[in-house]
């Protein structure tokens, strides 16, 4: 004994990392066996044995219970009110293994049990569950049932949700359930994430019209909440005047007068007319989505592609349901159009429309003529499809859909027949840029403006080239005429119009040269895609800074290239199709149903 030596007193000790861990294991051995158990739990007539000093030290809840002077804390049986059974037994579990499996079956009685045991653990996890379901037909659920369970975090992010996805909910069962205090509530938010003021109008009219009857005296206090004064004049005069509800109640008349009011005024004195109908909202950044639509590949495709602006990736989305190239793109409330084109054979006038909440396209009215290489745009609320190609001749006729009535009537036609025409909107105008006219069989220059409260097309200033084929983009109230062809030139140049000098002038060229092109427009920059250069399609993508007038090629290209399809942003929606099968969840809360608040989670 006097030769060994002994360590020195700083050593680590002996340390073994599995030791607690089988420590719990045969204590959930043991209470399995009702082995050295001196407690039995009861919730909903279910019965689970388990040991005192173990609850004790995995919850604060049991270690209060278990060393006050309580009756508690000596009985035999502790009965947990308002805790449901397999809940309960969930949890014991997971005080003994540390493990507990979230579901769409079990969250919803696993989060409060959580919350009343104080297991933290288990509660953050279900809260972690529920913000990856958020979806747009159930956020208002979520929402409420946070709110009710105190889940600050959850409740925010759920909300923060809602505004962002407004386009989507709007149309959701969750929305038509809400009360008039909710939805004005909703409305209210400086942070909706809204394409236009129109889409907050419709919703509330939509609202009001799902129970008439009931909800028509509402309308004043939620007409109070929209910004009438930012929506366009056209507008105003077009649908707002002309809406039942508005005419049949002079409150909402008044609303109406200060809007018309404030289209009037100066620009300086609108700035001193404040208040929350005049402010503009400001969302909350929301990722963006690029739909990529049909093409031609070289033969006309059904494919749809998806660009994520803030994953840099790209993905496919559910594919149109018959072959279309040369047709036009266009969102109305958020919804994805896809209008005319070719389907490898004819010319067609069909429209189909993609809802990215379900991942799925159905169809609408078709247009009265036949029309590819036509242009499309949005205005007051209404689907323009512009020119085109019928297969026989350039079209000069122009159509507009009302989403409302489902249908497609003419307005005025331009002065000039234009194919492979390039359509925007402008400061409430639509532009027809360049094209074909098809008689003369010269590539165009000329440029028409379409004024919808007069029905009538106006000639602007020309481009300094002509350009068919050219994409077209608006940037910061500015019109850019990209690439197009005159002849067999494929341009790569490229040229702006300001409006209020109504002249247009050259900026820099794109990297590559590039005709039937998608063109759009994400937070002030402008993205050209696909396209082709003469002799080839095109799969790559490239982005004009206007500010610094500079193009860059994206890295990630699509997976084909492809001319003639149509380009649509979209704000980034989880779809349907992403969920397995199966049930979906309905929110049992007694606080939810008396609020009219609540619905499914996405099918799993």
């Amino acid at each position: 004994m006097e030769d060994m030596e002994i360590a020195p007193p700083d050593a680590p000790p002996y340390t073994n990392n599995i030791h607690t861990r089988k420590a719990f294991e045969m204590l959930n051995v043991f209470r399995k066996q009702n082995v050295l158990c001196d407690v039995i739990l009861e919730a909903e007539g279910v019965e689970i044995p388990a040991h005192r000093i173990v609850l004790a030290s995995c919850s604060q809840y049991f270690a209060a219970m278990f060393t006050s002077e309580l009756s508690e804390s000596r009985a035999e049986k502790i009965i947990l009110q308002e805790v449901d059974g397999r809940a309960l037994s969930l949890l014991i579990d997971f005080v003994y293994t540390s493990e507990v499996q979230v579901t769409e079956e079990n969250v919803q009685t696993l989060l409060p049990a959580a919350s009343l045991l104080q297991l933290n653990d288990v509660r953050v996890a279900c809260c972690d569950f529920l913000q990856k379901q958020l979806h747009p037909t159930n956020c208002l659920g979520i929402q409420a049932f946070a709110d009710v369970h105190s889940c600050s975090d959850l409740y925010h992010y759920a909300q923060n949700y809602t505004m962002q996805h407004f386009s989507a909910v709007v149309r959701s069962d969750e929305f038509f359930a809400l009360s008039a205090a909710q939805v004005c509530e909703l409305i209210s938010s400086d942070h909706l994430t809204v394409h236009s003021e129109e889409e907050v109008f419709e919703a509330v009219v939509a609202w009001v019209r799902q129970d008439e009857a009931n909800r028509s005296d509402y309308m004043p206090q939620l007409v109070e909440y929209v910004r009438l004064p930012l929506l366009p004049k056209e507008y105003l005069i077009q649908r707002v005047d002309k809406e039942p509800l508005i005419k049949s109640n002079s409150s909402c008349k008044d609303f109406l007068i200060e809007a018309m009011k404030y289209h009037l005024l100066h620009k300086e004195e609108r700035s001193r007319m404040k208040n929350p109908r005049t402010r503009k909202r400001t969302p909350i950044g929301l990722p963006k989505l690029m739909l990529v639509v049909g093409g031609q590949a070289p033969k006309a495709i059904r494919s749809v592609e998806v660009y994520d602006f803030k994953e840099e990736t790209w993905t496919q989305a559910a594919e149109m349901p018959s072959r279309r190239c040369r047709a036009g793109v266009a969102v109305l409330n958020g919804m994805v159009y896809a209008v005319g084109g070719f389907n490898g054979s004819l010319r067609v006038r069909t429209v189909d429309v993609y809802d990215p909440v379900r991942n799925m396209w159905s169809s609408v009215a078709s247009m009265d003529a036949r029309r590819s290489t036509l242009g499309v745009a949005v205005l007051n609320g209404m689907i323009y499809a512009v020119g085109g190609f019928d297969g026989t001749t350039g079209l000069s006729s122009v159509e507009a859909y009302d989403p409302k009535v489902n249908e497609w009537r003419p307005v005025a036609p331009m002065k000039t027949r234009r194919s492979s025409v390039g359509v925007a909107v402008l400061n409430g105008y639509l532009y027809a840029v360049g094209g074909y006219d098809g008689a003369s069989r010269h590539c165009l220059s000329s440029v028409e403006r379409y004024d919808p409260t007069e029905n009538k097309w106006m000639p602007v200033a020309e481009m300094s080239t002509r350009r068919s084929g050219a994409g077209v983009g608006v940037v910061d109230g500015l019109l850019y005429a990209v690439g197009g062809h005159d002849g067999p030139m494929v341009r790569k140049s490229v040229e702006m119009y300001n409006p209020d000098m109504d002249k247009w002038t050259q900026v820099s060229e794109m990297t590559l040269c590039r005709r039937n092109a998608g063109v759009a427009s994400v937070n002030g920059l402008l993205y050209v895609v696909g396209g082709d250069d003469g002799s080839a399609n095109l799969a790559s993508v490239e982005c004009y800074n206007s500010r610094a007038d500079t193009w860059k090629l994206v890295t990630s290209k699509m997976t084909t290239g492809r001319s003639y399809s149509g380009i649509a942003t979209i704000d980034k929606v989880p779809s349907l199709n992403t969920f397995r099968e199966g049930n979906a969840l309905q929110w049992e809360s007694e606080s939810m149903k008396t609020e009219g608040a609540y619905g499914p989670l996405p099918k799993l």
